[in-house]
């Protein structure tokens, strides 16, 4: 075994440790349920654009980005445009890799691979920070629900001229409306890539936390999830992501498309 490869049974066997630590992950709940009083992950940004995200889930993302080298992502919820921000600036650095790689040169304005985000409403102020970034040619905005059958088309029409494709869910929380968005993206998931679904976390917060919203116990992403993997045998959890950042919004939330 060489030493990379004993370097990564070390962290394997770290995760397996923190998987088996319900003290810790209890203690991390609690941090959690403290710190959203104050909104924490609104305080972060990404190349400038507000971000509301935590740091952990967005290192997360990275690692898996590496992993899978997808070249569409689509995320549901737009907000500020941080995350595309952040999903376009790792799709950057996988062509600069590449291109490295391969001794060539890129044009930076110029790429195969796209981030697709969706929201219901983008504000103006926030569509033009989006447009004018430097990162703007590799992102591809739609306006309207993501669960409305026009909307599900032109990423489907988009998602066919791509082959390995990453799914990220952050819109309407409510049970009923996170199973229709799996039930229209999650098959558009490359194997052995994500659907990330954010804020599974609900389930697992005191319900007074969410006086007027929506969703709340018992009504969230993480039953939709839950709902989604009965009749749904390709895709599973993947806890070891969970279980070493201990601080996400997505407890059982990093779904992966199980490699035929």
């Amino acid at each position: 075994m060489n030493p990379y490869e004993q370097f990564g049974e070390e962290v394997k066997a770290n995760i397996r440790s923190l998987s088996n630590d319900l003290d810790l992950q209890a203690l991390s709940r609690i941090w959690v349920r403290e710190i959203s009083r104050h909104k924490w992950a609104y305080n972060f940004t990404w190349l400038g654009r507000p971000a509301i995200q935590f740091p952990n889930d967005a290192w997360a993302l990275q690692e898996i980005i590496w992993r899978v080298q997808p070249d569409l992502i689509i995320e549901t919820g737009i907000a500020h445009g941080g995350s595309l921000i952040f999903s376009a600036s790792m799709l950057a650095q996988l062509d600069i890799c590449e291109a490295i790689a391969n001794n060539e040169t890129i044009n930076p304005k110029i790429s195969r691979r796209k981030v697709v985000g969706i929201d219901i409403d983008i504000r103006s102020h926030n569509r033009d920070a989006i447009v004018q970034h430097p990162y703007s040619s590799r992102i591809h905005l739609i306006e309207g629900s993501s669960i409305d059958p026009m909307v599900i088309g032109q990423v489907q029409e988009i998602a066919s001229q791509h082959s390995k494709i990453l799914v990220c869910l952050d819109s309407n929380h409510t049970h009923e409306h996170v199973l229709h968005e799996l039930n229209a993206y999650a098959h558009l998931v490359s194997p052995g890539s994500y659907c990330i679904t954010y804020d599974t976390l609900i389930e697992d917060m005191p319900n007074e936390m969410f006086p007027d919203r929506p969703w709340s116990v018992g009504n969230n992403p993480k039953t939709a999830v839950h709902e989604f993997l009965k009749g749904n045998s390709n895709f599973e959890i993947d806890t070891s992501i969970q279980h070493k950042l201990l601080i996400t919004v997505a407890p059982d939330g990093y779904l992966r498309r199980i490699p035929a």
